[in-house]
């Protein structure tokens, strides 16, 4: 076993099951879906995306492709919480946690792809 292939593999995993957590609940309850879980995912999956520069497969531009992907959708996520925070008058409203929690759904579909390639490319290295 392989712990450079473990860190990796668990750090693509923990990027989507925070993603989640922060995705699942009511879609415009500010609520049910916290800024620090947003801010873990970002940082996870950003460390998912630096450990996946150093593989040149066509897998491994695929991989990191999907968390390009999902990086940007939260980052784009994190500004538009933080400007409604502390940038508008209006602050955090309904409309804007939709906006923010339909980008993280995007970057949760990007993380599942990712997982879900992992998991054919192990299974495929078995054989």
């Amino acid at each position: 076993m392989s712990l450079e292939k473990v860190i990796f593999a668990f750090f693509i995993v923990l990027a989507l099951t925070l993603n989640f957590g922060f995705f699942i609940g009511d879609i415009d309850n500010p609520a049910h879906h916290d800024a620090y879980e947003l801010g873990a995912a970002l940082v996870v999956s950003l460390i998912a995306t630096v450990l996946k520069f150093g593989d040149r497969s066509q897998m491994g531009a695929v991989l990191l492709a999907t968390s390009l992907v999902a990086d940007l959708q939260l980052i784009v996520a994190a500004i538009l919480w933080g400007y409604a925070a502390y940038g508008s008058a209006d602050g955090v409203t309904p409309h804007v946690i939709v906006s923010v929690v339909s980008l993280s759904g995007g970057a949760l579909l990007a993380n599942l792809v990712s997982v879900t390639l992992l998991v054919a490319e192990t299974i495929v290295i078995r054989r």
